[in-house]
């Protein structure tokens, strides 16, 4: 599917896909951008113009114990049904677990767990007008980092780092 909105106003809705579900996350977790990148749709075009995609992405500072990661999860994808997205995959793999959805308008996300237990959250566009695309204008909470690797995470959390998993909801 290809719009004609510009790939800016996509972007836009990209950073407020990753705000809303980081903000759903209780308690809040530490993270910071990660890098932004774009690319092309192909032969794609609206009114001779080229379209290109966007992917916006996040990195948790927050260490997350491994008796904690299926909470997060859950967490995340509770949120991401909730918004309407479709879940579309997921790994559950006990080392690298991940999920994947997709909105309406063909919006495609995914979370999923790394190297040292670290979350990593996407948010790719679907095709749109190309036009310059500025950094997110969302406020991480996480202190940003220099250089082209996100750190490790380092950042405790007396919930998320815990490690004994959370207690069962009561019914």
């Amino acid at each position: 599917m290809v719009s004609k909105i510009s790939l800016q106003k996509a972007a836009e809705k990209a950073d407020a896909i990753m705000l809303s579900t980081m903000s759903s996350v209780q308690p809040a977790l530490n993270w910071v951008h990660d890098g932004s990148t774009d690319g092309g749709c192909g032969e794609y075009t609206i009114d001779g113009k080229k379209t290109g995609s966007v992917t916006r992405r996040t990195a948790v500072m927050t260490i997350v114990s491994e008796a904690r990661r299926g909470s997060l999860l859950g967490v995340v994808e509770r949120h991401w049904k909730k918004q309407g997205y479709t879940i579309t995959s997921m790994n559950t793999s006990k080392e690298f677990p991940a999920i994947n959805a997709r909105t309406p308008e063909d919006f495609r996300m995914s979370v999923l767990v790394g190297g040292k237990g670290q979350f990593f959250f996407s948010v790719v566009t679907p095709c749109f007008i190309e036009s310059e695309v500025a950094p997110p204008k969302t406020n991480a909470n996480g202190t940003p980092f220099e250089g082209p690797k996100v750190p490790d995470p380092s950042v405790h959390s007396d919930f998320w780092s815990a490690n004994t998993p959370p207690p069962s909801p009561s019914p």
